[in-house]
């Protein structure tokens, strides 16, 4: 049922990516080239997910979780760029630098980011103030006090020794924001109650540090040619991960605790949320 539920929002977030128009020049090219280019569409497929599990409809959630693709591809293509993590592929193909050039490759991204919020201002979304706060919300997670705040936290940290707590912190930024207003972001949307939404929070805070924590994991077990992308970038670059400091048994078992309290966090919204406690399973055991 979960594979089934999953290819569901999956597909829903696909079709609603292929009536995207895009202009015939080199900027629509490149934005488009990494759009469509696969990947697992956690963010959206969260957002659909959450709305549902609160008894909303995700069809009326379907542009907000699009525009959460696309920040998340801008935030991709960025950090290809030699000037960050220097990578030649992305979800299998050459990185969009390496197609188009890096100017090109900025401007794709940035393009994907404001266009994601035309999306975020569909009047189809609901309600004003709804729509308002989720506005906001996503702004301050996609900012510099979430994404962008902890990349530059990540980019500080290379070659340092950091403390646990310290990649905690990048994590909860870099990865664990946009996560977490992907989650918030359908329970408002859907009109969920304040604990609802709560509950939707704490869940999507352990997803996202199980998200990455499996991250570091992969990057030291994983295949290049499974993952779509090199393996070994962290240890190149100098990066502290979860592996490096606390070995490949002690991080496992952090991902396990992780997404143990995803689960946990969901017992408020009950046989709705089924979805979601499996979606945590999912991340953890998942190969690329």
């Amino acid at each position: 049922m979960f594979k089934e539920t999953l290819q569901h929002y999956s597909s829903m977030i696909e079709e609603y990516i292929a009536r995207i128009p895009w202009g015939k020049d080199i900027l629509n090219e490149s934005m488009a080239y990494s759009l469509v280019g696969g990947g697992k569409r956690i963010r959206p497929v969260l957002a659909l997910a959450s709305a549902e599990a609160v008894g909303g409809n995700p069809e009326k959630v379907l542009p907000a979780a699009a525009a959460l693709e696309l920040i998340h591809t801008y935030s991709l293509i960025h950090d290809d760029l030699p000037a960050l993590d220097n990578d030649d592929y992305r979800r299998g193909r050459l990185s969009n630098h390496k197609v188009f050039g890096e100017a090109n490759a900025i401007l794709a991204g940035d393009g994907l980011l404001t266009y994601a919020f035309e999306f975020l201002t569909e009047p189809s979304l609901g309600q004003p103030g709804q729509q308002l706060r989720v506005i906001r919300e996503v702004a301050v997670a996609a900012g510099k006090n979430g994404m962008v705040g902890g990349q530059v936290l990540d980019i500080a940290g290379e070659g340092k020794q950091l403390s646990l707590a310290e990649i905690e912190e990048i994590h909860k930024g870099k990865t664990g924001a946009l996560l977490t207003v992907s989650a918030r972001l359908g329970g408002i949307l859907a009109g969920a109650a304040e604990q609802e939404i709560e509950a939707l929070t704490r869940y999507a805070q352990a997803l996202g540090l199980a998200f990455q924590i499996k991250d570091d994991i992969l990057d030291v077990v994983g295949d290049s040619e499974t993952l779509g992308k090199p393996v070994g970038s962290d240890l190149r670059q100098g990066k502290s991960t979860y592996v490096s400091l606390l070995g490949l048994e002690e991080a496992t078992r952090q991902l396990h605790s992780q997404t143990e309290k995803a689960q946990a966090a969901l017992k408020l919204l009950g046989e709705k949320s089924a979805f979601l406690s499996e979606l945590a399973v999912y991340i953890e055991q998942r190969q690329h």
